[in-house]
């Protein structure tokens, strides 16, 4: 069963972008000028296996009705009408204007289900506006940058949610699966001839993918199905990443694009390390581009049948990971052969170890007799003379784990703080290896603007 998806929002938000996104081509016009876009547009959408029609709207301007901004927001209206979920776009950069609050007020009164995306998002100077953008009383904000396809798998699970008898039937028309089987998606990544194709050629145990000693043999991303012990993957192949200096071909640069698309909508990402030159600082690279996204995170060392082997090697392994990785300490770190198909039994419990972790939820109490504890044994800094209060922790979500944690002085407590609580996080609660996020919120003070007597 498809469905309908309206995207709304003041004007110059980056709707129209998200639409091209959404489609899959330069369907709508973008410019920075605000009101480019008049009519409502109409496409065929995808994002991951959802298929959709989504309808580019203009933007939400206070308009007499007989003008052409007000028979413009007549078109919107038609379209929020035929919608069955509405994504309601704010600027990041911006944060939430009187207008986005007064716009937030007519989806709300639409009754339909409405997705707060809070676009531009990219780099540090869109986090504070995302989180401002909680105010609008429209749940939270999913971040994304629809210039540079970044937050489009938080998309999709927020979909997910605000649809799922919909989202549930599209699965079942698209083949007999229960929902509850549907397969982990899988990437597997890593610099050119690490082994990547030869891994899922011996997965599969057929010869599926070209494979040679030659360096970038794989283009396309391309995924294959396969079972393990009653569990269904479907595992991709991608282009292997080189340094951003040494690209220059266009071919490869479509080729590393669809990598980096196959890591957003992946689950759980195998970063495939060459054991005979371990972690070179593209491996870091790459190790990090795939935290970043989000995405739960398996090491795999390949081809360790061609390394000697040494006594306390696999140790020192998992130290290496873990000072030089720190933001992913934990990660399952696995030895393999996939030429002789040693350790893959191994590699595949770690993945399904790490997808169950990722999808991890902390009830609140406990977060918070966590957060008490935390704070007893090593108290927030005092700032000017006054010590940061922390008051309560929750985790609105999970896919990754991701924590909110409200004080009255978010904006003041240092980095390191934050790290020791997400340390402290992942220790307490059996986070081994996923990334974790922790959002720091302030809390309005009650008195503020009130005259003394």
């Amino acid at each position: 069963m498809s469905f309908t998806i309206a995207i709304v929002g003041r004007p110059n938000v980056g709707k129209s972008t998200l639409f091209n996104r959404l489609v899959g081509a330069r369907r709508a016009l973008v410019d920075d000028q605000p009101g480019v876009t008049r009519d409502r547009r109409e496409g065929e959408g995808r994002l991951g296996d959802l298929s959709f029609r989504v309808i580019d709207t203009a933007g939400l301007e206070n308009a007499a009705p007989e003008s052409l901004s007000g028979k413009m927001q007549a078109q919107t209206a038609t379209a929020v009408a035929q919608a069955d979920a509405i994504l309601f776009l704010v600027d990041a950069r911006a944060g939430a204007t009187p207008a986005d609050r007064t716009f937030a007020d007519l989806v709300r009164k639409s009754g339909k289900p409405a997705i707060l995306v809070a676009n531009k998002s990219e780099g540090r100077a869109g986090e504070a506006g995302a989180l401002e953008s909680y105010a609008l009383g429209l749940g939270d904000p999913v971040a994304i940058s629809a210039e540079h396809g970044e937050g489009l798998a938080d998309l999709y699970d927020a979909l997910r949610t605000a649809l799922p008898q919909t989202t549930a039937e599209a699965d079942e028309e698209a083949t007999p699966e229960d929902a509850a089987d549907k397969p982990i998606r899988i990437a597997v990544v890593g610099r050119p001839n690490t082994g990547k194709s030869t891994l899922i050629n011996r997965l599969l145990g057929e010869e599926r993918l070209v494979t040679g000693p030659e360096a970038g043999i794989t283009r396309d991303a391309i995924a294959v199905d396969l079972a393990w012990q009653g569990r269904q993957l479907r595992v991709h192949d991608t282009a292997g990443l080189r340094r951003r200096s040494r690209i220059e071909e266009k071919l490869e640069k479509l080729s590393i694009a669809d990598t980096l698309n196959a890591i957003r909508f992946a689950e759980v990402v195998i970063v495939l390390v060459d054991a005979k030159t371990p972690f070179e600082e593209q491996d870091i690279r790459i190790a990090d581009l795939v935290e970043r996204e989000g995405r739960a995170v398996v090491i795999g060392f390949n081809k360790v049948d061609l390394v000697e082997r040494e006594f306390g090697a696999r140790q020192r392994l998992r130290e290496l990971v873990d000072r030089v990785l720190p933001q992913i300490k934990g990660a399952p770190v696995v030895a393999i052969s996939a030429r002789t198909g040693e350790g893959l039994d191994h590699l595949l419990k770690s993945v399904i170890d790490a997808h169950v972790v990722w999808n991890r939820r902390v009830p609140t109490a406990a977060l918070n007799r966590f957060l008490a504890q935390a704070s007893e044994t090593h108290p927030p800094p005092a700032i000017r003379g006054r010590r940061i209060r922390l008051d309560y922790m929750t985790q609105p979500k999970s896919r990754p784990p991701t924590f909110v944690l409200f004080s009255s002085r978010a904006a003041a407590l240092p980095d390191i703080y934050r790290r020791y609580l997400i340390n402290g996080l992942r220790e307490a609660f059996a986070l081994p290896g996923t990334p974790i996020r922790l959002t720091l919120r302030g809390k309005a003070n009650p008195y503020a603007g009130r005259k003394r007597r």
